[in-house]
């Protein structure tokens, strides 16, 4: 995360601080692959979560 987000970049307030980890973390979170859901992204793993459902609606 200091890598990605304060490397590089200006000094900031702790107000801004907290709101650029706040909006890191909630992107981090939804990209990053959890081992738990088979190594997929929580995006991936909701997408393919509704189409199966989409699909098991249409077959019945």
């Amino acid at each position: 995360m200091e890598r990605e987000l304060l490397y590089g970049s200006r000094r900031l307030t702790r107000a801004q601080a907290r709101v650029a980890v706040f909006a890191w973390l909630a992107w981090y979170n939804r990209k990053r692959r959890h081992s738990a859901l088979g190594y997929r992204s929580p995006v991936d793993y909701e997408r393919q979560h509704v189409r199966s459902i989409t699909n098991l609606d249409l077959v019945a």
